[in-house]
């Protein structure tokens, strides 16, 4: 099973770009979008109903914000789009497909890089988040969370890591609050159950010239449940085109829907 994660930072962006072109001749069982920034009612066919895909999306209540979506190859037993709290759901941050006893989610944490409050914001949604991700762990089911997490966990996850140890995204409280989440919840990096090599980032800044000289962050996961640890078989960080800020996390995992 193949499950592609993705930050669009836009995604009629993404689709001018050519995401969608690229996305059909993955033939993956599912995508997960972050960051849409657009209401449901402003895409078109080819975003809303990928061929031989089902689509479901979460709209932040603010126009061109935040938004997450889901593309499955076969329709879900149940779609959920509310942690059940404001922030969460007023700007669309999550949404989780379940199939049988497997529940693959599309989620996109908040940034903290443009305020203090926007930062305060952003701890408060981790102190919210770690009670659910602590239910979900003590379940029966296997989870598969993907998406664009704004942190990134050890120094080996970003270029300049010294450089960026009082910025958001790399502060010790949110890497302390992974820490948590891997170490002692017991969740799963899949990623890195395949790959511990350096230099393999998933986010580059927009400033000077970060993508040709690969100064990034590796902030976009796909976090798992510790039952199918040993089902992790390979992921990629594709980068032969770029169709956001964000490059798509190909995962492939010896499942089936």
């Amino acid at each position: 099973m193949k499950i592609i994660s993705f930050n669009a930072n836009g995604i009629r962006s993404a689709q001018r770009k050519g995401f969608f072109k690229w996305m059909k001749k993955q033939k993956a069982e599912v995508v997960c979008i972050q960051e849409t920034k657009a209401q449901t009612h402003q895409l078109d066919r080819e975003v809303l109903s990928p061929s031989g895909y089902h689509g479901f999306f979460s709209d932040a209540e603010k126009k061109g914000y935040s938004g997450v979506a889901l593309y499955t190859s076969r329709q879900p037993d149940r779609v959920i789009d509310s942690l059940g709290w404001g922030v969460a759901d007023q700007e669309g941050r999550y949404l989780q497909a379940d199939f049988g006893k497997l529940s693959v989610v599309s989620i996109y944490l908040p940034s903290g890089s443009s305020s203090e409050e926007r930062q305060a914001i952003k701890f408060d949604f981790l102190d919210r988040l770690m009670p659910f991700l602590k239910k979900i762990r003590r379940q029966k089911r296997h989870y598969i969370l993907c998406g664009d997490w704004n942190i990134a966990h050890k120094e080996i996850d970003l270029k300049n890591w010294r450089g960026n140890m009082k910025n958001s995204g790399f502060l010790p409280e949110e890497r302390a609050w992974l820490d948590e989440l891997f170490y002692r919840v017991g969740m799963i990096d899949a990623f890195r159950e395949v790959n511990q090599e350096k230099d393999q980032y998933t986010w580059w800044s927009n400033r000077g010239q970060a993508w040709a000289k690969n100064v990034g962050w590796r902030i976009d996961y796909q976090i798992i449940s510790p039952s199918i640890r040993n089902k992790v078989m390979s992921a990629e960080i594709y980068k032969k085109e770029r169709f956001s800020d964000h490059a798509p996390l190909v995962m492939e995992y010896e499942l089936s829907l």
